[in-house]
């Protein structure tokens, strides 16, 4: 929970005109963060950024179309406000726009497209948008199918800290035979989780013959039905 000093001084800042003030404002707003929640507040505050032409506030305003946030969800406003950001070079936006286009949602399914705005999310060190990459080569979505590939992309999701990417990295690690650094990966992703990865993973890992890896499956089950968040489980204000 954000203290009373901090969020007096961001809504000092954001009526100033701080962008990223407004920013962080809106998203306190949002998530009723040491305010009372209102989701229309908090749009109001991205859309002042974004007015300002703050990419981030763009970007915001698109995450309020896509998930409703202080209005209907709007997934073509949504992907128009992404591809708008991320034609000014803010790795968030390039990250939603090509999840967008990925999936299909709001614009026609273009993965071709989804996986150039996901190269020009990771070459910014966007972890998800790596792990997303090593998707692409692990499943051969675009290209020819390349183990090699995904491992490195995963790697880099991993180390930039994503819980997916580490999950990803230990997965081909124990199919290495690298079962202790496996393991080291596996740890962080569990304890960086949240609920929907906890109960996603859960099952893969509770009938695995390995005992370490049925531990971690137990322990992934009792975190998504605690509701507890993990170590680094909070995103920043852009996170999907």
């Amino acid at each position: 929970m954000i203290g009373a000093d901090e969020v007096r001084q961001i809504q000092s800042a954001a009526r100033f005109g701080s962008t990223r003030a407004q920013v962080l404002l809106g998203q306190i707003c949002v998530d009723g963060n040491g305010v009372p929640q209102s989701r229309t507040e908090g749009r109001r505050w991205f859309q002042k950024a974004a007015d300002a032409g703050s990419a981030e506030g763009i970007n915001m305003v698109g995450r309020c179309h896509e998930f409703g946030w202080g209005g209907p969800v709007d997934l073509a406003a949504a992907a128009a406000c992404y591809r708008m950001a991320a034609e000014r070079g803010f790795a968030w936006a390039q990250f939603n726009l090509a999840s967008l286009l990925h999936d299909g949602k709001g614009v026609p399914r273009d993965r071709r497209e989804a996986c150039f705005w996901f190269v020009r999310a990771a070459r910014q060190g966007h972890a998800k948008a790596a792990n997303m990459l090593g998707h692409y080569r692990e499943e051969g979505w675009l290209h020819p199918r390349s183990p090699a590939k995904a491992w490195r992309w995963y790697g880099r999701a991993a180390k930039g800290g994503d819980f997916r990417g580490q999950f990803n990295l230990a997965r081909f690690l124990f199919a290495a035979g690298q079962r202790e650094p496996a393991l080291i990966w596996l740890d962080r992703a569990v304890e960086g989780g949240i609920p929907d990865f906890w109960r996603e993973i859960a099952p893969l890992l509770a009938g695995h013959p390995d005992p370490a890896l049925r531990r971690y499956g137990e322990r992934a089950r009792t975190l998504a039905s605690s509701g507890s968040a993990g170590a680094s489980s909070q995103p920043p204000p852009n996170a999907r």
